[in-house]
C-alpha cells in the first residue's frame, strides 16, 4: 500500500508543471562543470560560453528516457537555427559523465553538448525535481536563455518537452534581431 501511494505521488509530481524561481532579468549564476560532446569530455564555464553569444541551458531529468530523448533530438535538429542566431545550446542533467557522454553521441548525434548538473548547480538554478526517496538528485525540465551579458532573458519550465525548443529558439532569434 505504501509503495502504491509513493508511486502515485511520484506520478503526480512528474505530471505537474515545474516552476523556475530564477526570473527574467536576473543574473544567471556562473558555474564550472564537466561536459561531453562527440565522445570527448570537456570543461564548461558559463562565462566563457557567454563570450561567444547567448546561451540556452536546458535542464532535463534523465538521459535515455522518452521525453528527454525526444527533447534532446529536437534540440539537435534545431542546432543550425540556433547557430545562425549566434547561440550555444547546452543540455544539463544530474546523470553521471559517462552516461552524458553516450547520450551526446547516441541521441544528440554529437551535435548538442551535454553537461553534468551537480547539486549546487541544481540549487543555484532552482531546478531540483521534488522526488520522494530519491538517492540521486534529478532536475526538472527547465530551459533558460541567457543573454551575452549574463542576464536571463527567457525561462520556460514545463515537464512536457514539446515547447522548449520552439520557445528558446524564438527568444534567441529575438536577441539576434536586436
Amino acid at each position: 500500500m505504501r509503495k502504491t501511494g509513493l508511486m502515485a505521488l511520484f506520478a503526480a509530481l512528474i505530471a505537474a508543471p515545474a516552476t523556475a524561481e530564477l526570473p527574467v532579468g536576473a543574473k544567471a549564476p556562473d558555474f564550472r562543470t564537466m561536459g561531453a560532446l562527440g565522445g570527448q569530455t570537456f570543461r564548461l564555464h558559463l562565462s566563457e560560453q557567454l563570450r561567444e553569444g547567448p546561451v540556452v541551458l536546458y535542464f532535463f531529468p534523465k538521459a535515455f528516457t522518452k521525453g528527454c530523448t525526444l527533447e534532446s533530438k529536437a534540440f539537435a535538429d534545431a542546432m543550425p537555427k540556433f547557430r545562425k542566431a549566434g547561440a550555444r545550446v547546452i543540455g544539463l542533467s544530474a546523470d553521471d559523465l559517462p552516461t552524458l557522454k553516450r547520450f551526446s553521441t547516441e541521441v544528440c548525434r554529437s551535435i548538442v553538448p551535454m553537461a553534468r548538473a551537480f547539486p549546487a548547480l541544481i540549487d543555484a538554478y532552482d531546478v531540483a525535481m521534488p522526488v520522494v526517496d530519491a538517492v540521486t538528485p534529478m532536475t526538472d525540465r527547465t530551459s533558460y536563455v541567457i543573454g551575452r551579458d549574463g542576464t536571463i532573458v527567457m525561462v520556460h519550465s514545463d515537464m512536457d518537452y514539446q515547447d522548449h525548443v520552439a520557445k528558446t529558439l524564438a527568444a534567441v532569434e529575438k536577441l539576434a534581431a536586436k
